[in-house]
């Protein structure tokens, strides 16, 4: 198992939270505290990146939908950076894909 890592840096007018490792129920609690985090900083944007994780559970998703959630309620944007094909899974599984904003990259983010 790899351990699980949260990086978190501004990147314009947005700040970015890179989860790694494996996001679930042990983990789930360090990665909302990050994002929590980043949103207080009060930026328009928060993008979570998923890239780095190899594992993400129902907790992890949960996670997700909260901050789409809270950002929705207070007028800002949460966008997710796709992870690999075992956490996009989850999302397409539960039919999220539809409903939160996911990119493949970074780069594809527009500033409103």
């Amino acid at each position: 198992m790899r351990s699980f890592e949260v990086e978190t840096g501004e990147q314009g007018d947005a700040v970015h939270v890179t989860l790694s490792g494996d996001l679930d129920l042990s983990t789930a609690k360090r990665a909302e505290q990050a994002i929590e985090d980043a949103e207080r900083a009060g930026p328009r944007t928060v993008v979570i990146d998923l890239r780095g994780l190899s594992f993400m559970d129902s907790t992890g998703l949960r996670v997700l939908v909260s901050a789409d959630k809270r950002a929705r309620r207070s007028n800002r944007r949460t966008v997710i950076v796709q992870g690999p094909a075992a956490v996009r899974r989850v999302f397409e599984i539960t039919r999220l894909d539809e409903r939160l904003d996911i990119v493949d990259s970074p780069d594809e983010i527009e500033e409103d």
